[in-house]
C-alpha cells in the first residue's frame, strides 16, 4: 500500500513539475504559431509584447495569453489605433498545441478580453477602417464547407472596455465605455442557445442629434441562435435604461445586402416613477421615496430592412397622463403633467423619420408651462415648429427639482412664441425661412455666478419676436453700483441658440453710473501697472459676438478716474473692439478716443488715439500711469494742457498697458502753465546748480513739444522756452523705469554773471556787451527721483572770452581806422582818441586783446604785463562761471 502511494505521490510530481516546465519548452512554438495566424489573417500592423502558455490556471486545458496587443491600420488609416488589448487569452485542449498546419484549424474554447480598446470607423469615402481580413485565394467548397467550426466556444468574456463607432458619411457617433459583457452557449451546433450579461454606458449622436447621452445600459439576454439561417431571436430577457425597465421581443437575421429586424418592446410597469428613472442619476438623484402618481408608458415597434438605403419603420410611442411627483425633501411638487411624444417612420426612408411632441405640459405651484413641437428630417435639412405658451418662475425649479445649480437663479420667465424654421435657413442666415412671433419677459431675474463681482439683477426685460428680427424692447438692471437700460435688435438668436453662429445685433446702451470694477472678478491681477510679464489667462473678448453698441453714460468710473458725459460707438466682432469716436470729459477738459482691443491672440493687443484738450496737468499727472511715464516731471505743474497721442502695444490680464511694450508718439501743448518745483528732487538738484533761476517763475505757457516712445523709452525732441531772458533748450530721453538723460542748455546773459564780470563788461565801452550770453550745459542723469546734475564750465569760459574778444577786436579796428584819419588831417580829436585808448588799455580784457592782435615790436613798460592780463580775464570768467553753478547761497552775489 505504501508502494502504490509513494508510486502516486511521485507521479503526481512529476505531472505538475511538467505542467509548470511544458510552457517554457513550447513558448517559442507558442509565439510561433500566433504570428503565423496574424501574418495570415489581417492586413493591418499587429504588434504584442509577450505571448505566454500555462497549463495550471485553466486545467486541464491549456491557456494562451496575449499580453499588450495592438493593431493600426494601413492607408487610407494609416497608423490610426484599430483595437488596443491589455490582455487576450484562450482556453483550448492541450492536443490543439501540437497540431500541425495540415491537420486542420485549432479549436478554441474560450476567449478572455481585459481592457479593450476598439475604435470602428468608416470615412466619408465609404472605406472601413476594420475591413481587414486578408482575401483567400484558391478557395474551394471542401475548404469553405461549415459543417465543422474551428470554433467550439462555451463562453467567452469582455471587461473593463470601450467601444466607439464613427460613421463620417451619416455622422453618425457611438460611444460605450465601461463595458462589460459576457456569455455562455454552445456555438459548434447549427442550433443552440447564448446566454448573455451585458452592461454598458452608452451615448448615440447621428447627425448632431444626441439621443442618448451616457446612459447607463444594462441587459440579460437568453437568445436563439440559428446560426445556420444567420437568426438571432429574443427569448427571456430584461433590460434597463438607467432604471427603466424594458423588455424585448423578435428577431434580428442576417440577410443579403443586410439585416431584418422585428422587434418591439415596452416598459412592464406604467408608473410615472418609470420616467424619473429614465433621467440619468446625477439628475435625478435616489427616486425610491419619490411620491408620484399617474402613468407612463413607452412601447415601439422597429420592423423592416437596414440595408445601405433603407431603416426599419418605426412606431416609438411615449405617453403620461395627468402625472405628478414630489421629492421628499423639497418643497414644491410638480403636477398637471402630461406627455404625448412619438418617434415614427412609415416609409423605411430615413428622411422621413420625425419626432411629434404633441404635449408637454407641467405645473409649478400656480405657474403653468405648455409646449409642443413636430421636428422632421431629422438627419439632413431638419425642419422645427414648435410652440411654447407659460409661466416659469425660476426659483422654484430648485424646490421642486433636486438640481444642483452653481449658482442661484431668481425671477419669472413669461414666453408666448411659435417657432418655425430649418437648420439650413439658420446656417446661410436665409430670414425669409425663419418665422418667429411671440414675445418673451423676465421680471426680478437675479443671477450669480463666481465669475461676475456683483449679482446681475434684470428688473425688466422685454423680447418680441418677428420674421426675421428679435427686438430687445426695454433691458433694466443693475450689477453693484452700475445700472444699464438697453434696447436693439437682434438678427440672429437662432442661429446663435442652435448652431455656431455669431450672436449679431444693434443695441443701444444708457447708464447713470457705470463702474468698471463691477465687471471686473475681484483680486484681479496684483501686477502694476507698468507690468512686464505678459499674462497666462487674458480677459478675452466674446468670439460669439458680432454686435454694434451705442452707448451714453453719464458717469463711468475706472479705477481712480471718473469720467462723465461718456458718448461713444463700439463695434465688437472677431475678438476685436473697436471704439469710434468716443468722448467724454475727464480731469477738468474733454477726451476723444478711437481705436480698437483685440484679443484674438494669446495675448491681448491695442491700438489707440487719444485727443486731450484743456485737461488739468496735475490732476491728469496725478491719476494718469501712463501719463506719468510719458512725462514724470509734469507733476509739479499747474495749467492746462492739450495733447494728441498715438500708442500701441499689449495688454496685461488686467486689460492694463504692458508698459514695457507700448510704443508710439505725442503732441503737447501747455497751456496757462505754473511751476510748482516743491518736493520735486530734480528741481531741488537743479536748483542747487543754478542759482541764477527762480523756477517758480519759469513760464511755460504755449510751450509745444513732441514725443516718441519705444522699447520702454521716451524720447524728447528740442523743444526751447524761457526765464525772463534766459533762453533755455531741452532735448534727451526718459525710461519708464524713471531713469533719465537729458541736456539742458541755458543761454545766460552777461549780467547774471556777478559784479566781477560786470565790472569787466563795463571798461569796454561798447553797446555790444550788453547782447552777451553764454551758453551753459546742464547734463541730468540717474532718475526722477535721485536725479544727478552736472555742468558744462569750459564752454562757458571759452565763449565768454570769444565773445569778449571779438567785441574788443572789432574797437581796436575801429580805433586804428580814426588814427589813420588823424594822421591824414581829416580828424583832429587825438585827445579823445588817447584818453580813450588809455581807458580801454586799463582794461584786463583789453589786455589779452592787445596781446592777440598787436606786433611783436610794440613797446611796453612792464614786459609782465601782457601775461598778467592775459590770465586775469580767463580767470575772472572761471571764477564768475564757477560761482555762478556752484552750491554757493550767495544769490545777491549773482542774481542782480
Amino acid at each position: 500500500m505504501k508502494k502504490i502511494l509513494k508510486i502516486t505521490g511521485i507521479s503526481l510530481l512529476i505531472i505538475v513539475i511538467l505542467l509548470l516546465v511544458a510552457p517554457f519548452i513550447f513558448q517559442n512554438q507558442i509565439k510561433n504559431m500566433v504570428r503565423n495566424f496574424i501574418n495570415n489573417s489581417v492586413n493591418a500592423n499587429v504588434e504584442f509584447a509577450d505571448v505566454s502558455l500555462s497549463f495550471l490556471s485553466s486545467f486541464p486545458q491549456a491557456n494562451v495569453t496575449v499580453d499588450v496587443l495592438k493593431i493600426t491600420n494601413f492607408e487610407p488609416f494609416k497608423d490610426e489605433t484599430l483595437a488596443s488589448v491589455k490582455s487576450l487569452s484562450f482556453d483550448m485542449s492541450i492536443k490543439e498545441l501540437f497540431k500541425k498546419a495540415d491537420e486542420g484549424p485549432v479549436v478554441v474554447n474560450s476567449i478572455y478580453i481585459d481592457e479593450a480598446l476598439v475604435n470602428l470607423k468608416i470615412n466619408k469615402f465609404g472605406d472601413a477602417n476594420y475591413d481587414i481580413a486578408k482575401e483567400k485565394e484558391n478557395t474551394d467548397a471542401s475548404t469553405t464547407e461549415s459543417g465543422n467550426f474551428s470554433l467550439s466556444i462555451e463562453d467567452y468574456a469582455i471587461t473593463k472596455s470601450v467601444f466607439t463607432y464613427l460613421d463620417e458619411g451619416s455622422n453618425t457617433k457611438l460611444h460605450v465605455t465601461e463595458l462589460d459583457h459576457s456569455g455562455n452557449g454552445t456555438f459548434s451546433e447549427s442550433v443552440s442557445e447564448l446566454n448573455t450579461k451585458s452592461e454598458a454606458n452608452v451615448t448615440l449622436s447621428i447627425d448632431s442629434t444626441e439621443y442618448l447621452s451616457n446612459n447607463r445600459i444594462k441587459l440579460d439576454a437568453l437568445i436563439d441562435l440559428d446560426l445556420e439561417n444567420s437568426k438571432y431571436t429574443f427569448k427571456e430577457n430584461k433590460g434597463l435604461v438607467n432604471d427603466l425597465p424594458l423588455e424585448f421581443s423578435g428577431y434580428l437575421q442576417l440577410v443579403e445586402g443586410g439585416q431584418d429586424i422585428d422587434i418591439t418592446f415596452q416598459n412592464p410597469g406604467s408608473t410615472f416613477k418609470d420616467f424619473l428613472a429614465v433621467i440619468p442619476k446625477t439628475y435625478s438623484k435616489n427616486i425610491s421615496n419619490v411620491e408620484t402618481s399617474g402613468n407612463f408608458k413607452v412601447n415601439g415597434k422597429i420592423k423592416g430592412l437596414v440595408t445601405e438605403t433603407t431603416i426599419p419603420t418605426l412606431d416609438i410611442n411615449i405617453a403620461s397622463n395627468n402625472a405628478s411627483f414630489k421629492y421628499p425633501d423639497l418643497p414644491k411638487r410638480v403636477e398637471n403633467i402630461s406627455i404625448n411624444a412619438a418617434i415614427k417612420n412609415t416609409t423605411g426612408n430615413v428622411d422621413d423619420t420625425f419626432l411629434d411632441l404633441k404635449t408637454l405640459n407641467f405645473k409649478i405651484d400656480e405657474d403653468e408651462f405648455k409646449s409642443s413641437a413636430v421636428v422632421k428630417n431629422l438627419t439632413k435639412n431638419m425642419l422645427v415648429n414648435a410652440n411654447i405658451d407659460g409661466v416659469l418662475n425660476l426659483a422654484n425649479v430648485t424646490k421642486a427639482y433636486p438640481i444642483e445649480l452653481e449658482n442661484k437663479l431668481s425671477g419669472i420667465i413669461k414666453a408666448k412664441l411659435n417657432t418655425s424654421f430649418d437648420m439650413n435657413a439658420i446656417e446661410t442666415n436665409a430670414y425669409d425661412r425663419i418665422k418667429n412671433n411671440g414675445n418673451i419677459s423676465v421680471n426680478d431675474f437675479v443671477f450669480s455666478s463666481a465669475d461676475i463681482v456683483n449679482p446681475l439683477n434684470i428688473s425688466q426685460a422685454n423680447v418680441s419676436f418677428q420674421p426675421g428680427t428679435v427686438t430687445l424692447e426695454n433691458f433694466k438692471a443693475t450689477t453693484g453700483k452700475t445700472d444699464l437700460n438697453a434696447t436693439g435688435t437682434i438678427n440672429n438668436l437662432l442661429g446663435f441658440l442652435l448652431s455656431d453662429k455669431k450672436l449679431k445685433g444693434d443695441f443701444n446702451v444708457i447708464s447713470n453710473t457705470f463702474l468698471i470694477s463691477d465687471f471686473m472678478v475681484e483680486g484681479g491681477s496684483d501686477r502694476p501697472v507698468n507690468q512686464s510679464a505678459e499674462p497666462n489667462d487674458a480677459l478675452k473678448i466674446p468670439a460669439f459676438l458680432d454686435c454694434t453698441i451705442t452707448a451714453d453714460a453719464k458717469t463711468v468710473v475706472y479705477d481712480n478716474l471718473t469720467l462723465t458725459n461718456v458718448k461713444g460707438k463700439l463695434l465688437i466682432k472677431d475678438e476685436t473692439a473697436n471704439l469710434q469716436n468716443v468722448t467724454s470729459d475727464l480731469l477738468g477738459g474733454n477726451l476723444n478716443m478711437s481705436g480698437l482691443v483685440n484679443t484674438k491672440s494669446k495675448t491681448p493687443t491695442f491700438k489707440m488715439d487719444l485727443g486731450m484738450s484743456n485737461f488739468d496737468i496735475s490732476q491728469s499727472f496725478k491719476d494718469l500711469d501712463m501719463l506719468q511715464n510719458l512725462a514724470p516731471i509734469a507733476k509739479v505743474l499747474q495749467g492746462k494742457l492739450n495733447s494728441a497721442i498715438t500708442l500701441s502695444g499689449t495688454l496685461g490680464d488686467d486689460f492694463t498697458p504692458l508698459m514695457s511694450s507700448i510704443s508710439g508718439g505725442a503732441l503737447a501743448e501747455l497751456l496757462t502753465t505754473k511751476v510748482e518745483p516743491k518736493n520735486a528732487a530734480l528741481f531741488d538738484a537743479l536748483t542747487s546748480k543754478l542759482s541764477f533761476i527762480d523756477f517758480d517763475n519759469l513760464d511755460l505757457k504755449d510751450l509745444k513739444t513732441a514725443l516718441k516712445f519705444e522699447n520702454g523709452r521716451v524720447n524728447i525732441a528740442p523743444f526751447n522756452l524761457n526765464y525772463k531772458d534766459v533762453g533755455i533748450t531741452v532735448a534727451g530721453n526718459h525710461g519708464f523705469d524713471k531713469s533719465m538723460d537729458y541736456n539742458v542748455v541755458f543761454n545766460v546773459p552777461a549780467k547774471y554773471l556777478g559784479g566781477e564780470v560786470n565790472r569787466l563788461i563795463g571798461k569796454i565801452n561798447d553797446n555790444d556787451v550788453n547782447k552777451i550770453s553764454i551758453p551753459i550745459t546742464a547734463n541730468l542723469t540717474g532718475s526722477f527721483t535721485s536725479p544727478t546734475v552736472k555742468t558744462d564750465l569750459t564752454s562757458g569760459v571759452k565763449d565768454l572770452t570769444t565773445q569778449l574778444i571779438e567785441i574788443e577786436k572789432q574797437k581796436l579796428l575801429n580805433d586804428g581806422k580814426d588814427k589813420i584819419k588823424n594822421l591824414l588831417g581829416i580828424n583832429g580829436s587825438n585827445q579823445t582818441t588817447n584818453d580813450s585808448t588809455s581807458t580801454q588799455t586799463n582794461s584786463p580784457v583789453k589786455d589779452v586783446i592787445k596781446d592777440i592782435f598787436s606786433s611783436g615790436n610794440t613797446p611796453s613798460t612792464n614786459p609782465s604785463t601782457p601775461t598778467d592780463s592775459t590770465k586775469q580775464p580767463v580767470n575772472v570768467v572761471k571764477d564768475v562761471l564757477g560761482g555762478l553753478f556752484a552750491k554757493s547761497k550767495k544769490k545777491k552775489d549773482t542774481i542782480k
